[in-house]
Formats: C-alpha cells, structure tokens, sequence
C-alpha cells in the first residue's frame, strides 16, 4: 500500500470526524453557551477521554502494535490469534474494573481534576453526575483501540478512522434530540458519550471477524507477548502522554480562574485538535506499523528514510496549518461557534488560547512522528525520560504565565512544551543513530518557509477588522471564511509548486 494513499485515506475520515466535532461542538455552544453547565461537562467528558488516550490509543497501542507487528511478521496467524485472545481478554477485565472504579470514586476525581469546582457545590455535584455516566465510555472506546491496532497492523487504515464519526453523531443527537427530556439538559450529552462508544465497537467487530482476528475470550494469560505488552505499557503511559497529562492540570488551574475558562480553553483545543488529528495522529497510525516492521526485518536504512518522509510531511503541512490558525482564529471561531449563547467575549477569549496553542502546533505534530521511532523499537526509557522533562517545564510555564495571561498562558505553555518534547526526541534519535537526515533539508525548509509567509500575508490582509466577524451573520462569515481558506490553500501550494514541488516526490511503500 502506498503510505502517502494511506495518508491520505485516513485524512479524509478524520476530516469527516472533526467536520462533525466542529458541528457537534457549534451546536453545544448554541445549546449551552459556555457556563456552569459545559464547564462541568467538559471536565466530566475529559476525564475518561483522558484514559482513553493515556491506556487505549496511547501506552496501549505503543506497546501493543509493535509486538503485533512482529508476531504476524515471524510467528504466522495462530500465534498471532493467540496473542490477541489473550490481549483482548485481560484488557477487558482491566477495563471493567477502572470503570467500576470510576464510578464509585467520581466525588474524588471531581475533586481532584478540578479542585475550583467546590466552591461551587450545584457545579461540582453535575460534575460528579456526568463523570458517572461518561466513565464507562473507558471500556468501549478502550476496545476500539485494542480493535485499531489489529486493524491498522493489516493496514486497514480507514475503518478505525471512521470510528470517532459514530461518537460525534451520537453526541449531536443527544444535544439535538434528547436534552428537552434531562434535567438539567447537559445530562443528555454525557449518554450520549456512552452510546458513541458503543456504536465504535460494534462498527470494529465486523471488520475484524472479516480478517479472521475476533478476539476470542480465553482464561489463560500465558503468552509471552502479553507479558511484554504489559511490561512496556506502564512507562509508556507517562512516555506518550504527557500532553493529555498537562491538559489535565491545566484543567485544574482554569478551575480557579474566571468562570468560562475550562470552556474557552476546550474550545481552542477542539480548533487545534483539527490539524493535529487530520495529520499527527494520521501519520503515527500509519507509520507505526511500518516501522514495527522495518525494525522486526533488521532494516535501519528504510527505518531512517520513513521517518525522515513523516518530518518533511509534518513540515510541509503542519507550519502553514500553524499559521492559519493563528491568523484566523476570531473568523474560525466566530463562525463556528458564535451563536445562541457563546457571546463575543467568548470569541476573543477563546481566539486568545488559540494564538496561544498555535505557537506549539508543529511541535504538538512532530511528537506524533517522533515518538514512534522509539516505541517501534519497544524503547519506552527514552521518551519517558524526555516526558518527565517536558512534564516539569510545563508545569514551571504554567507558574511564569497563568498570571499575566491568564487561560491564554495556560495554552501557551502546553504549546511550548510540546516543542521541547519534539526537540528532545529528535535530538536523541540522531544522537543514537536512529534516524539521520536525508540530503536537502536546508533547500526545503527555505522553500517551505518562503510558501508559508506568502499564505500568511494573504490570510492577514484578506480577513480584515475582527469587529466585522463578530457583528456579521452566519452566510456572510461562512462564504468570506471559505474564501480565505480557499485562497490560503490555493496560494501556499501555487507557490510551493513554482518552486518544483510535485505530490509524487512523496510516494512511499507500506512495510510488507
């Protein structure tokens, strides 16, 4: 399979899912506004999507994969069965356990992800009832992630991508649909959290009996495989986080400040989530499994050249995505969310951190790629040393910047964070000779460089005053908007083309 079609394939499934987050998204602002209720909503909601990306797509799926990988590549399909029954079995037991876990101990999460909350007991006792109906969302989409991994290991790249559609859909009907018939409303998005989970793991199971790797259950947990999964997933968890981990505590900062700053910070990260999911999370679900198999062949010359292909990806399209989001943030913002309730006070404080997230974007994708050539190779020692290193440092800008910035600084330092996360990890993949440079680098990055900064001055100029956005109608900001991203689009890859760019310099082969 060719990685760019792939790439591209799981682009376009993750575009479709974040159309509809930015849909669902518009119509929870229209509906609640940002307040009281989102503010609780929000955090209940990010607690097990925290687990999600800290056990399921993120320790698990690092850990998991690359010995997947290499089972299928050496040892034949029974063993390989085996090793996902025996996977998928103490998965779930671990998994209904958290939830169980969870449910009961939600007045202690509450207070823990955001300790503000209790001076406010009508908000903190909404968010202990919405952590409880979220929380079983752990185990399906947890499953989902188990399911993926199979998935993408057999490079089925796009049913796993269409999964996150079903919860976005879910989540719309319920806002649409079901809030008249809760009180409070805000109850409705959170079942319908739960039903979206539900509906991913049904779409996955077709699609693995079809591949012949259903996981069966099974009582015996024996295989050393699962052993060595279980070995790697603890450091993993910290290895491959750290940003879910400083959006946590970031969380936990904002409860204190001024009411609406959970939700303007959620709502700049949605706008981030944009670029980061159709490229970052994209190109590490398909690199992964490639490098897992160039690694398990013995063969570090295409392991280099597939992670140098990821970074001049990453740069070609993650630097101008940067740029635009943060020249157009009030556009972007006004005209999805500016409606009903969110007010224009919400759009700048919102355009705020995004300009704020904007500046670590590149960085934010980069790790994607990055991390991946160390867990490929089954090294978590390495990319939780340089977690723990960013953990602290962001941590130390959220002291140096929450007070004169506000929410903004909060953003800022998750941004800046996750360029030193990249940096580090790409200074030690030279350093251990994992990775060198292919020939050209200097000529790119200008050329890039020069094609970002005509996109830049184009967007700047185009857009005009922000009072305009803030005062005109859905139509108007709509078309006006969908011009300037036309005529973004149209100029930065017009220029990048002058300049001898073609799409087939970026063709490359799937591991087989």
């Amino acid at each position: 399979m060719n990685l760019l079609k792939a790439l591209a394939a799981v682009s376009s499934m993750t575009l479709l899912s974040r159309i509809l987050g930015f849909v669902r998204d518009a119509i929870i602002a229209r509906v609640f506004g940002a307040g009281m209720l989102t503010d609780a909503f929000f955090v209940a909601f990010k607690i097990p999507n925290l687990l999600r990306r800290l056990f399921a797509e993120g320790a698990f799926s690092q850990a998991f994969v690359p010995i997947l990988a290499e089972y299928k590549n050496r040892r034949g399909h029974d063993a390989t069965q085996v090793l996902v029954d025996q996977v998928g079995s103490a998965l779930t037991l671990a998994l209904v356990a958290v939830a169980c876990l969870g449910i009961v101990g939600a007045p202690w999460i509450a207070y823990v992800s955001a300790p503000g909350f209790r001076a406010d007991p009508d908000k903190f006792v909404l968010t202990v009832e919405l952590l409880r109906i979220t929380f079983p969302y752990i185990v399906f989409i947890s499953l989902v992630a188990l399911a993926a991994g199979i998935l993408n290991t057999h490079s089925k790249f796009s049913v796993p991508a269409f999964a996150p559609v079903l919860l976005n859909v879910a989540m719309i009907a319920a806002a649409l649909w079901l809030a008249p018939w809760f009180d409070p409303p805000i109850l409705a998005l959170a079942w319908g959290v739960a039903a979206g989970g539900v509906l991913q793991l049904a779409w996955m199971l077709p699609h693995l009996v079809k591949i012949r790797m259903l996981p069966r259950p099974t009582r015996r947990f024996d295989d050393p495989g699962l052993k060595r999964v279980l070995k790697l997933m603890a450091p993993a968890t910290l290895g491959v986080s750290v940003a879910q981990i400083s959006l946590l505590i970031n969380t936990i900062f904002a409860s204190f400040l001024a009411t609406g700053s959970v939700s303007w910070l959620y709502y700049a990260d949605r706008l981030m989530e944009f670029p980061a999911g159709m490229l970052g999370v994209a190109l590490g679900t398909i690199l992964l499994p490639s490098l897992a198999k160039h690694y398990a062949d013995d063969n570090p010359a295409d392991y280099s050249k597939l992670l140098d292909w990821g970074l001049r990806l990453t740069l070609l399209l993650a630097l101008p995505a940067a740029v635009a989001l943060a020249v157009l943030a009030v556009p972007l913002i006004s005209t999805l969310f500016q409606y009903g309730a969110f007010s224009a006070h919400d759009v700048m404080m919102t355009q705020r951190a995004l300009i704020a997230y904007s500046l670590g974007l590149l960085g934010m994708i980069l790790v994607k790629v990055l991390a991946p050539g160390f867990y490929a190779r089954q090294n978590i020692r390495t990319p939780v040393k340089i977690a723990i290193v960013t953990l602290v440092a962001t941590q130390l800008m959220n002291l140096a910047f929450i007070v004169p910035l506000g929410h903004a600084g909060l953003a800022l330092s998750i941004g800046l964070a996750a360029c030193l996360n990249a940096g580090l990890l790409l200074h030690l993949l030279k350093k251990h000779a994992i990775y060198a440079p292919q020939p050209g680098w200097t000529g790119y990055f200008l050329r890039v460089l020069v094609a970002v900064s005509l996109m830049g001055a184009l967007l700047f100029y185009g857009m005009g005053p922000a009072q305009w956005w803030l005062d005109a109608g859905f139509a108007d900001r709509a078309l006006r908007l969908s011009l300037l991203v036309a005529g973004g689009v149209a100029s930065y890859f017009a220029a990048l083309g002058a300049m001898g760019f073609r799409p087939r310099q970026f063709a490359r082969r799937a591991a087989e």
